[in-house]
C-alpha cells in the first residue's frame, strides 16, 4: 500500500500583494477575507459588449496609487446575486481568472463590483483559497511588500 504526502496548506496573512495576469493585473493589493465565499475586483468602470456571439465585459480599473489605468476585457463567466459587507444584495458579474500567488498559479472566480470605500481595491474570498491556502490573521504580506519606488530627487 502506498502512503500519499499530504502538503501542508501555504500560509497567507490577512492581506497580500496578488497578480492576476490574464487581466493585465501584475499586482493588487488584496485583503484576505475567510468569511466571504466569492472574491470581488473593484473597477472604475464596466461595459458589456458581444464578442462572436459570447457576452464580454470591458472594465476600467486602478490597482494602486503608483499604477496606471489599466484596462481589460474578459468573458463573463455568469451573473450572481452577492450581499455586500452591510448586506446590501446586487446583481454582479463573476470572471473566471488566473490567480498568481506565493508562487502558486489557479483559476479563481472573481466579481466585478466598485470597492471606491474600501481600502484594498480585491477581496479574495474563501472559494479561492480553499485546499491551498490558510490564513494567520496575525501576519501582514507574508509572501513580500510592494517594491518601493524610489523617489526622484531634482
Amino acid at each position: 500500500m502506498s502512503v500519499a504526502m499530504i502538503t501542508p496548506p501555504i500560509m497567507l496573512g490577512w492581506r497580500e500583494w496578488v497578480a492576476l495576469p490574464e487581466l493585465g493585473v501584475a499586482r493588487v493589493r488584496a485583503k484576505v477575507d475567510s468569511g466571504a465565499r466569492s472574491s470581488a475586483l473593484h473597477v472604475d468602470e464596466l461595459w458589456r459588449f458581444t464578442e462572436a456571439g459570447a457576452p464580454w465585459v470591458g472594465f476600467r480599473l486602478t490597482p494602486g496609487k503608483s499604477t496606471g489605468v489599466i484596462e481589460a476585457r474578459a468573458p463573463i463567466f455568469d451573473e450572481r446575486d452577492v450581499a455586500d459587507s452591510g448586506g446590501h444584495r446586487g446583481k454582479r458579474i463573476f470572471l473566471r481568472t488566473t490567480l498568481q500567488l506565493a508562487g502558486q498559479q489557479r483559476a479563481i472566480e472573481i466579481n466585478l463590483t466598485d470597492r471606491r470605500g474600501m481600502l484594498f481595491p480585491m477581496l479574495l474570498g474563501r472559494t479561492a483559497i480553499a485546499g491551498l491556502f490558510t490564513v494567520d490573521p496575525a501576519r501582514s504580506f507574508v509572501h513580500g511588500r510592494q517594491p518601493r519606488i524610489p523617489s526622484q530627487t531634482t
